[in-house]
């Protein structure tokens, strides 16, 4: 995969994206509409709080992209901004439905668990339960043309993995798998994805005692 996205650029494709669903009657959007829609202060991690002028920058770059498309409105002299990214007929990447709302989601609120997913994109398409979330997940991961997603390595104290996309690179704390390898040997990404996490659970731990340390120290210093 030769895209490599910033957060303003995620950030602004995913509004895009998520609008034409959740609100054809108002795409494509002005670029007072994305800009308010990139600083949602719902349903979007982190909160940005952009102007037009840079959201404009933004676009212009994603225009040249060929991400980004700009169209005068109908009967309009102000220009409206729809998202060629993917699924369009300007290019190759197509997702499904199910793929489509776990893409959006991420480039609008970060990693996230299957059962955040699941809940985030009922706006966007329709998932049975957190298995078929989860086999969308695998499935993005797996494609040729891809991968697309990756999983976290779990955080302490938390039951299930979130899992990142990888339009802007992996990110920090990737495990380098989606979670499908567990039936491969002792030597394959399993382990090395459980060796990561006893690695980081060991630095944390070693962290806590260096704190506590330092407390007893300051408590019994004369």
């Amino acid at each position: 995969m030769n895209i490599e996205l910033t957060l303003y650029e995620t950030r602004v494709i995913g509004c895009l994206i998520e609008k034409e669903i959740t609100t054809p009657e108002q795409y494509p959007l002005s670029l007072n509409a994305l800009t308010n829609a990139c600083n949602q202060r719902s349903n979007r991690d982190p909160v940005l709080d952009l102007d037009e002028v840079l959201v404009q920058q933004v676009v212009d770059g994603l225009i040249k992209k060929f991400y980004v498309n700009e169209q005068g409105g109908f009967g309009s002299r102000v220009p409206k901004f729809q998202h060629r990214f993917c699924n369009t007929n300007y290019g190759t990447l197509k997702f499904s439905p199910q793929e489509l709302g776990i893409v959006c989601e991420l480039f609008l609120r970060g990693p996230q668990t299957p059962g955040e997913l699941r809940s985030h994109t009922a706006r966007l398409c329709r998932f049975e339960d957190v298995t078929e979330v989860e086999a969308a997940l695998s499935q993005l991961a797996r494609r040729e043309d891809g991968p697309y997603v990756v999983r976290m390595a779990r955080e302490p104290g938390k039951r299930e993995s979130r899992y990142a996309h990888l339009f802007s690179g992996e990110p920090v704390g990737a495990t380098g798998d989606a979670d499908l390898h567990a039936g491969e040997g002792e030597d394959g990404p399993a382990a090395s994805g459980r060796l990561g996490l006893l690695e980081q659970r060991l630095a944390e731990l070693e962290a806590e005692v260096a704190a506590l340390r330092k407390l007893v120290e300051d408590l019994t210093a004369p």
